[in-house]
């Protein structure tokens, strides 16, 4: 009577260990590193270490487009075997001369660099400063000796996601269930996170956006930010719910 009370017991444990509702956590997790592709046929230009980036087409006569790099640290940030619920970019814009214009994020397909380059004090910043070892520009993955397969930056042509960026002083958000997947792949394998390439309305003049880089001031709301909702992997629940089916079957045995 007392061992089959036991079993009872256990797998009412059982049971109940194996039903308890997951919920999910989430983790704001800023960029570790974004930079601007300027667009030059000399590749001569950078803003590793600057605090704005930029994407759209300036009001230059030419080499007027702006690409900006973003990538975060998903592994360190989110324990491995989670799974991604959805993921969110937050991007502070500082300063825009046109109204609403379509930005898309792309995958990017190469790792790529952040040096010591630095547009601060250039008018903004906008046209950017000479590159220095080790920055990613519009011919280089990481100057001067490594390079895109495609000028202007290697990323999916097909956008994880979209979003209207009106005028300056507002934080504009990208979210899709593609970038969810993106942050997925990156946390299951984080040798292929390059992160994103920002992209502005590539056909207006006038249409770049100057946004908040990670070198921003202090005021953390207005760094770059991805927020990630996940999952953890319910490593524990599982194990105690094995545990509990073993004592089951020994007690059973006797």
């Amino acid at each position: 009577m007392a061992s089959r009370l036991k079993r009872i017991i256990c797998l009412g444990l059982f049971a109940a260990a194996v039903s308890v509702p997951v919920s999910a956590d989430v983790v704001n997790v800023f960029a570790y590193k974004d930079n601007t592709l300027y667009e030059s046929p000399s590749g001569s230009l950078s803003n590793g270490a600057g605090e704005s980036i930029f994407a759209g087409r300036t009001l230059q006569f030419q080499d007027s487009l702006r690409r900006a790099l973003l990538a975060f640290d998903v592994a360190g940030a989110v324990p491995a075997g989670s799974t991604i619920v959805s993921a969110t970019l937050r991007l502070y814009c500082i300063q825009s001369v046109s109204g609403d214009q379509p930005m898309t994020l792309h995958r990017t397909l190469q790792n790529w660099g952040e040096s010591t380059s630095s547009a601060d004090g250039m008018g903004g910043g906008g046209g950017g400063a000479f590159a220095m070892p080790g920055d990613a520009t519009w011919l280089h993955t990481f100057s001067p000796g490594s390079f895109w397969a495609n000028v202007g930056g290697d990323f999916n042509a097909a956008a994880s996601a979209s979003a209207l960026v009106g005028g300056g002083g507002a934080i504009y958000q990208w979210s899709s269930p593609q970038m969810a997947l993106d942050v997925q792949n990156w946390l299951d394998n984080p040798a292929a996170n390059f992160g994103w390439t920002l992209l502005g309305n590539e056909t207006f003049d006038g249409s770049a956006k100057r946004f908040a880089s990670r070198e921003t001031t202090n005021i953390f709301a207005i760094k770059p930010t991805l927020v990630i909702e996940y999952i953890p992997e319910p490593a524990t629940v599982c194990l105690f719910a094995l545990g509990l089916a073993g004592v089951a079957r020994r007690r059973r045995a006797l």
